[in-house]
C-alpha cells in the first residue's frame, strides 16, 4: 500500500464512522415527523410518486449513459483518478448551483422543475465518476452500484448503514441485486430533499436557497461517490479486505 493509499484509507475510515454513528435526537425527530406525514398520504398517491420517480431515474440512467464521455482520461493510479474526480466534481457542482439559482428565482412552479433537473445532474455526475475510476457504465451491475451510491448519499441514517454494507461488500452483494426497491428509494430521497429544498419555493429568496442547497447536495454526493469508488479501487485490487472497513470492524 502506498503512502497516498494509506491516507485515503484513513479518510474512508473517518467517513465510515460518520455514516454508522447513531442518529442525533433532531434527526430521529425529523424522520419520525416525515414518516408520520407520509402515513397521511393515500397509498395510491405513494404508488403514483414511486412509479414516476422510477421512470424518471431509469430515463436519466439511459440519458446519462448516452452523454457520458467513455473515452475521458483515466488515471494510472488512485492519486491520478482522485485528481480527475476533483476536476469533474467542481464542474458539476457549478452546474448544480446555477440550476438551483435559476429554478429558485421563480417561486413554486419553477421550483418544481428543480427536482428532475437536479436529479439528472446527480446521476450524470455519478456516471462520469464511475468512468474515471475505470468502471464500465454499460454493465447493468455498474448502474445498480450507481443507484446504491446515490442512496448512500441521500437516505436516513438507518438506511445509510444498510446501504453502506452493500457498497462496501459489492462484489458479494451484487449477486443478490436484481432491481432497486423503488418505493424505499423514492421515500428516502423525498424525505432527504424536503428538508433541504423547502425554502427554495419562496420567490426571490428561493434563488439564494436553491443555489446554496444544490451546492451542499452536490458536496454530499461528491464526498460519498469519491469514497465509495476509492473503496472499490482498493478492494478490487486486493489492497484491502472489505472487512477492514466494515461496520463491525
Amino acid at each position: 500500500m502506498t503512502e497516498y493509499e494509506q491516507l485515503v484509507l484513513n479518510e474512508i475510515e473517518h467517513w465510515r464512522k460518520q455514516l454508522v454513528k447513531r442518529p442525533s435526537i433532531f434527526g430521529q425527530m425529523t424522520k419520525q415527523a416525515q414518516t408520520k406525514l407520509n402515513t397521511l398520504i393515500p397509498q395510491k398517491a405513494h404508488d403514483i410518486i414511486t412509479d414516476s420517480i422510477k421512470h424518471m431515474v431509469k430515463a436519466t440512467l439511459v440519458g446519462s449513459y448516452v452523454t457520458t464521455n467513455k473515452k475521458q482520461p483515466i488515471g494510472d493510479n488512485l492519486y491520478e483518478m482522485d485528481q480527475l474526480f476533483f476536476e469533474k466534481f467542481k464542474s458539476f457542482q457549478k452546474a448544480a448551483v446555477i440550476e438551483g439559482a435559476g429554478t429558485g428565482v421563480g417561486g413554486f412552479l419553477l421550483a418544481l422543475t428543480d427536482f428532475p433537473l437536479l436529479l439528472s445532474i446527480k446521476i450524470r455526475f455519478l456516471f462520469e465518476v464511475a468512468t474515471i475510476y475505470g468502471y464500465h457504465v454499460e454493465e447493468y451491475e455498474e448502474r445498480m452500484f450507481i443507484l446504491y451510491v446515490f442512496q448512500l448519499a441521500f437516505s436516513s441514517d438507518t438506511k445509510k448503514r444498510q446501504t453502506y454494507d452493500f457498497v462496501c461488500n459489492w462484489n458479494e452483494k451484487k449477486k443478490l441485486v436484481t432491481d432497486v426497491d423503488w418505493y424505499t428509494f423514492q421515500q428516502e430521497y423525498r424525505d432527504y430533499m424536503d428538508v433541504a429544498k423547502l425554502f427554495q419555493m419562496i420567490p426571490g429568496f428561493g434563488a439564494v436557497v436553491g443555489a446554496y442547497a444544490n451546492h451542499n447536495l452536490l458536496e454530499k454526493l461528491g464526498e460519498t461517490a469519491k469514497h465509495a469508488y476509492q473503496l472499490r479501487y482498493l478492494t478490487d485490487r486486493g489492497i484491502i479486505n472489505p472487512d477492514s472497513v466494515s461496520e463491525n470492524h
